[in-house]
């Protein structure tokens, strides 16, 4: 519609309302409004149509006149500012609008159940601290007794670490026959991070294989969080060894392997840092404190130690989740 137009229609209201007083009319200016915004009308030319429809109509001072200049300069910044929040509005609309996508495929990338081998009890618990999580996890089930774990940190939020996420999930899925081969799969894993993602971004993760017939677990570690093992003849708990580079930082890394012999009752645990990034009191979490917590719960079964651990966490951080929170429990029953 023409500007002229325009003017016309809120000259035509402008009269109706001066002469009735109706609040139908009042109505009317609320739909106009409206529909003005919808069209983009700025505020400054609304402020003209008045003017121009009282100039016909009514013998205006000149005081009256000059305050319409100042409203109008007023209306003009009002205008560019309005504006501008707008576009952002919609931006951030839009932004939202790809972050509940990208949240939907982190959602698939993710197992849907636990494997649940007739020797293994084991439990899980994965929180974002935001929307979106830089966490992952993924479980490999071999036909030749191997049950491949996988634990991971995207060192980075949101889109970006979705995306790397889905690159990790596939990539491991084409390198299932290095499953029982940790070092290996790490290996392959760094060359494919290290060609496809930002040089600004890495991505630290331990991945080990559990023979489900020897009851041995071999693992490797690539800049990750070191888990714990509990020997139930011992009823103590051990720090899980292990070192080397993140995935993503050198093209060539390469990473040692290690073994574990498990015993009936034994237990391993497999963390990111948002589990011990946790400020108590005055004071970050302490490794000694996080392992006093898991031995009040060690006779519990698996699912049950995660999920009580995350609820005394919680407590004790005063309900701040200050990064994602991600925890496997794996013992051996029988």
């Amino acid at each position: 519609m023409s500007r002229r137009h325009l003017k016309k229609k809120y000259e035509e209201l402008l009269l109706a309302f001066l002469r009735l007083g109706a609040e139908d009319q009042l109505y009317s200016a609320q739909q106009l409004g409206k529909w003005f915004l919808r069209q983009n009308v700025a505020p400054e030319d609304i402020i003209d149509f008045h003017l121009a429809a009282l100039e016909h109509h009514v013998e205006l001072s000149g005081p009256v006149r000059a305050s319409f200049q100042l409203l109008t300069e007023v209306m003009i910044e009002y205008g560019i500012a309005y504006r501008e929040h707008l576009f952002l509005r919609d931006k951030q609309q839009q932004l939202e609008s790809e972050i509940e996508v990208a949240v939907t495929m982190q959602h698939t990338l993710l197992p849907e159940e636990l494997p649940a081998p007739s020797a293994l009890d084991i439990g899980m618990i994965s929180v974002p601290c935001k929307k979106m999580s830089g966490d992952y996890y993924n479980f490999l089930v071999r036909d030749d007794h191997t049950l491949g774990i996988a634990v991971a940190d995207i060192v980075g939020k949101g889109i970006p670490a979705a995306m790397s996420m889905s690159m990790i999930k596939y990539a491991m899925d084409g390198l299932s026959g290095c499953a029982a081969f940790p070092a290996e799969m790490l290996c392959h894993l760094n060359r494919v991070v290290e060609r496809n993602i930002d040089p600004s971004m890495f991505i630290t993760m331990v991945y080990g294989a559990y023979d489900l017939q020897e009851h041995r677990f071999r693992y490797a570690v690539a800049g990750h969080e070191p888990g714990f093992w509990y020997r139930s003849c011992r009823k103590e708990l051990y720090d899980l060894e292990g070192s080397g580079l993140a995935l993503g930082l050198q093209c060539d890394s390469t990473y040692e392997e290690y073994e574990l012999q498990l015993e009936q009752g034994d237990l391993i645990i497999l963390f990111t840092d948002g589990v011990t990034e946790r400020k108590v009191g005055n004071h970050f979490l302490r490794r000694t404190e996080l392992k006093a917590l898991i031995m009040e719960l060690i006779d519990l079964p698996c699912q049950e130690i995660v999920d009580s651990l995350y609820r005394k966490l919680l407590n004790l951080s005063n309900h701040e989740l200050p990064d994602d929170h991600t925890m496997i429990a794996i013992r051996r029953t029988k």
